[in-house]
């Protein structure tokens, strides 16, 4: 049972994150022996303050 976990900067539509979902899906599907039924896809969407580069915040860029 595949689990994918993706994070993303907050802002992406529920239709990108469907589109993603779907892609992803079909990828593990075609590569990985696996069936769509049996893949979940969880999406953290992050903000600016729970992101952090060479020390500092993104939101403090």
């Amino acid at each position: 049972m595949p689990i994918v976990t993706i994070e993303l900067l907050e802002g992406r539509t529920k239709e990108q994150k469907k589109q993603i979902a779907k892609e992803i899906t079909e990828t593990i599907v075609k590569n990985g022996n696996a069936k769509p039924e049996a893949i979940t896809i969880l999406f953290h969407d992050l903000t600016t303050d729970d992101i952090a580069k060479g020390g500092k915040l993104l939101s403090e860029k």
